[in-house]
Parts: C-alpha cells; structure tokens; sequence
C-alpha cells in the first residue's frame, strides 16, 4: 500500500492490503508516519515516537448500494486504549469524508487541512 500526502510519497512494505473486493470493499493495515511525512504535516519528534511505537490498526471501507445513491462506511479499528493514531485519526476521517462529500457534489476539492 502506497500514498501521497501533503508531498510526501509513503511507502511501507508491512502496510498492506488485506481484502480487495472490487466496487464493494478494501481492507489494509494502517501505519505508516514516517519521519518525512511527520515532518510534512508538522509532527513534532515526540509524536512521531508514539505513533510509530503502536502496533498497527486496520481501516476498511464498504460500499454499498442504497437505490440510487451508494453508501460509504468506513472503519478504522484495531487500537490500544490511549492510542495517539486513534485520536488524530478521529480528527482526520471526518474532514477527509466531509472532503470527499463536497468534491462529489461540486467537482471542486477542499483546501488540505490537518484540523
């Protein structure tokens, strides 16, 4: 699994794709803050430390049809009580979701935000 943010390129051989059903669902592992995109984004060192320390969470998202229009569920588990990735995660999904609401609705993409 590879991604592109905020200029960054990640890749992470142990970041990977755990189910692929096509135009139904997608499964992979989650974690992979490296010190670049860290850096990027604006992590300080401390938070970087904790993060990368954590054992490695899981996002799923399914899609489904609902008569004309098609539902999107995305769920991101598998953290430790007191997780620093679930908090910043917890802030992260709602805008990239509310995101990708308006560039459907109006072919125009939001700003980039870390909240």
């Amino acid at each position: 699994m590879t991604w592109e943010y905020a200029g960054v390129t990640v890749r992470d051989p142990e970041q990977v794709v755990l189910e692929a059903e096509p135009h139904r669902r997608l499964s992979y592992t989650w974690q992979a803050v490296t010190p670049e995109f860290a850096k990027a984004v604006g992590f300080d060192d401390d938070y970087l430390a904790k993060v990368v320390a954590e054992p490695r969470s899981k996002v799923t998202f399914e899609l489904e049809p609902v008569g004309e229009v098609v539902k999107l569920t995305v769920v991101h588990d598998g953290f430790d009580p007191g997780s620093a990735t679930l908090e910043s995660v917890s802030q992260g999904w709602p805008w990239i979701l509310s995101a990708l609401k308006s560039l459907l609705e109006t072919d125009e993409p939001l700003p980039v935000s870390l909240g």
